[in-house]
């Protein structure tokens, strides 16, 4: 995804992480306002979704429990078993278990979205008679994010003749240009998780985790500290994200440089991409997914391309230059395959931490760009239409076919 693909709407694309107990709070501190991404929350459309999913109930039981809490323990526990509790319901739904909630397809990835915002306004502004502090805040918002992103909830089982995938998605994006936006890279992530795609070789159980389209998440490290514990456990592992209309991409290259556009809570980062080991930082990263046994397979109704071309500017060079063929030597990145915002990033930062675990030889992995998730011609309006619910379904299904495809010749 890059900023000249999201001006013209075609982009599309958990915190895991220990805490220690903080002290306990001297003084209650005042509670921050909602977000600008937690305040859209009031609008028609996501109370709709909402309501439509039986998604609504989440974040009023979170508030009860907030309620009854009488210390931090005790909120901390509330809010690590209601943020484990939304994610398993929504991949439940997702994957056809338990009650409907409503007439919402079952296949929808946003009622995970905003129920979660539901519950990190109420944490975020809740102010308890015993006291927070500003430290013990932050760490309940990241309990909440990483349990119900799905992060925790990584589990493969032992024992051989069993292939490992991990597969990541997004949460909606471009919210403001329409509030009703889905992310089939997140609806995927619902629907595959812990699910087993046999192959040729025997089964691949499939693990999935969902990232929040927040470039301050991603400067504080969400993405490595998810990943690191399972990269050299699986035998494969894509980013997935919204991209192009019509189209897939096996995203070829990836670059080390943010272009600047607003994120979910409209805060735009242009430079870099910031590590905590910059010394070390290559310019480009490329994927190791077997592109070219992807792009040959027929795996669903949707072109897949072998995405080359980025943006760099070239060695001893001041201006960018777009490269179809992938970068030249020497060259600073302005933009990989992907583009210049967060599909870009966490594709650079997970293959980059493939590479640093000495995994870029044995451990294929990448980011593959889904099409755009498009409502029907003339929907304006209405938050879902039959031919939105089949791209959906089609995009997720494509998706597990490149899956088998890339676990079949890796």
């Amino acid at each position: 995804m890059n900023s000249i693909r999201v001006r013209l709407g075609v982009l599309g694309l958990a915190l895991l992480t220990g805490f220690t107990t903080p002290t306990a709070a001297s003084a209650a501190q005042a509670a921050p306002s909602p977000t600008v991404e937690e305040q859209r929350l009031g609008r028609a459309a996501p109370q709709e979704i909402l309501r439509r999913s039986g998604f609504d109930t989440a974040a009023p039981r979170l508030a009860r429990a907030l309620q009854g809490a009488r210390s931090y323990g005790e909120a901390r526990r509330a809010v690590t078993r209601e943020g484990t509790r939304l994610w398993q319901r929504a991949v439940d739904r997702a994957q056809g278990r338990g009650p409907d909630g409503g007439d919402l397809s079952r296949d929808d990835d946003r009622p995970l979205y905003w129920a979660r915002l539901g519950m990190t306004r109420d944490v975020r502004t809740w102010e308890p008679e015993f006291g927070l502090t500003d430290e013990q805040r932050a760490a309940l918002l990241d309990e909440l994010e990483r349990t119900s992103r799905g992060q925790d909830a990584i589990r493969y089982p032992h024992g051989k003749g069993l292939k490992r995938i991990l597969l990541t998605g997004f949460d909606p994006f471009t919210l403001d240009r329409d509030i009703r936006i889905s992310n089939p890279s997140g609806a995927t992530a619902l629907a595959l998780d812990g699910t087993v795609i046999e192959t040729a070789d025997g089964p691949a159980r499939v693990e999935t985790a969902v990232f929040p389209v927040r470039w301050q998440d991603f400067t504080e490290g969400t993405v490595e500290r998810a990943l690191r514990p399972y990269l050299p456990k699986v035998d494969l592992f894509t980013t997935v994200s919204q991209g192009r209309v019509g189209r897939f991409d096996i995203e070829r290259t990836n670059g080390a440089w943010r272009g600047g556009f607003g994120d979910n809570d409209n805060i735009g980062r242009t430079g870099t991409v910031p590590l905590s080991d910059p010394a070390s930082q290559p310019q480009w990263t490329t994927t190791t997914l077997p592109y070219a046994a992807i792009t040959a397979a027929q795996t669903g109704r949707f072109p897949v391309y072998d995405n080359t071309s980025v943006t760099e500017i070239p060695a001893g060079g001041t201006e960018s230059v777009v490269r179809p063929d992938g970068p030249t030597p020497g060259s600073t990145a302005r933009a990989g395959g992907g583009g210049d915002y967060l599909s870009n990033e966490i594709a650079y930062r997970a293959t980059l931490l493939r590479d640093r675990l000495g995994l870029h030889g044995t451990l294929p992995g990448g980011h593959v760009h889904t099409p755009v998730l498009q409502f029907a011609a003339g929907n304006t309006t209405e938050v879902t239409d039959p031919e939105f619910v089949r791209n959906r379904l089609d995009i997720i299904a494509q998706v597990r076919a490149i899956l088998k495809v890339a676990a079949e010749t890796s």
